[in-house]
């Protein structure tokens, strides 16, 4: 298999190759997801999009074959809201080793009522953390087979201003969308720095990253017809807008220099140079309540009790 070489400084439009490379992307058929998986696809690496829906998948393949010539796309079904079905993902990619999972894929309400996956889980914390956090433990034996695989979590702007109410992580008893969105990303944030130390201190090959995307709008986010389409009036409305936010193609950017960048750390936050919303990506100290070890060794036992797996097993 072909090694990923450092590209240095690091330049989101000349990325290193990366033949011989798989890299599965949750939630690769739209949004940001749908950016990391094209950038991904022009490095000559095989890139598997996880989506629910097989149909948006395959239109997000194809916008990726018409994008870059010779891509090695694919589809694997993957619904993070159904936790029995994760089981089998791993099978399903049939492949030998898997060098990195984006774990993009989530669930975003703007609005009340509070609804609740199969599981009897608060959908938002259920399909952005929890199904993460299952996923995560069936993988490890093919990110574990690969040379040096990475997990890269993307987290959320949103997360920042937020805390985890250990008592309540399923909303049950104050439920407000927005920040029960806000709180189900840190909640995947802080499994993700968590996972990178325990990780670590088994002495895995394995590394854990976390970035965020910033400020990434739609109206300032390039056309992919017919997954996406930017009218002129919509282009126009956003050019103040530009001034601080960018389009959801330059909020892949972190994902992509995280899964490629052999310098990355996964003890460092990765996001975009200015003031967290927009430029190209780089690390930064990480928000002191991510690193907070407490709150995430609770979180992860809840979460074990919640999904019934343990992502730690998988490291012997």
């Amino acid at each position: 298999m072909s090694s990923i070489s450092p590209a240095s400084p690091w330049n989101v439009r000349r990325l290193p190759r990366a033949d011989g490379h798989v890299f599965l992307v949750t939630g690769g058929n739209a949004g940001i997801g749908y950016f990391v998986a094209e950038q991904l696809s022009a490095t000559g690496a095989t890139v598997v999009l996880g989506s629910r829906d097989p149909a948006k998948a395959e239109a997000a393949s194809a916008s990726i074959r018409a994008c870059v010539a010779g891509a090695r796309v694919r589809a694997v079904r993957l619904d993070l809201a159904d936790l029995r079905s994760l089981e089998t993902v791993a099978e399903a990619l049939q492949v030998e080793h898997l060098d990195a999972v984006v774990h993009n894929a989530g669930v975003a309400l703007d609005d009340p009522p509070r609804r609740e996956t199969e599981h009897g889980h608060e959908l938002m914390f259920g399909t952005n953390h929890l199904g993460h956090f299952a996923l995560t433990r069936w993988l490890l034996p093919l990110l574990s087979a690969a040379p040096a695989a990475r997990v890269v979590t993307m987290g959320s702007f949103a997360a920042k201003s937020e805390r985890l109410d250990l008592d309540d992580l399923q909303s049950r008893d104050d439920y407000r969308a927005k920040r029960t969105y806000g709180r189900s990303k840190l909640a995947q944030m802080c499994f993700g720095v968590e996972l990178d130390r325990l990780l670590r201190t088994a002495g895995s090959t394995v590394a854990s990253v976390v970035v965020h995307p910033g400020g990434a709008l739609d109206s300032l986010t390039p056309s992919r017809p017919p997954l996406h389409v930017r009218t002129v009036g919509a282009r126009l409305g956003a050019a103040p807008a530009a001034l601080l936010l960018q389009g959801k193609h330059a909020g892949a950017w972190p994902a992509v220099r995280a899964v490629l960048d052999p310098a990355v750390r996964g003890d460092l936050l990765w996001g975009p140079r200015v003031f967290g919303l927009r430029g190209e990506p780089r690390g930064e100290p990480m928000w002191d309540h991510l690193a907070d070890r407490s709150v995430a060794a609770r979180l992860w036992e809840a979460s074990c009790d919640l999904t019934g797996v343990d992502p730690g097993a998988a490291l012997g």
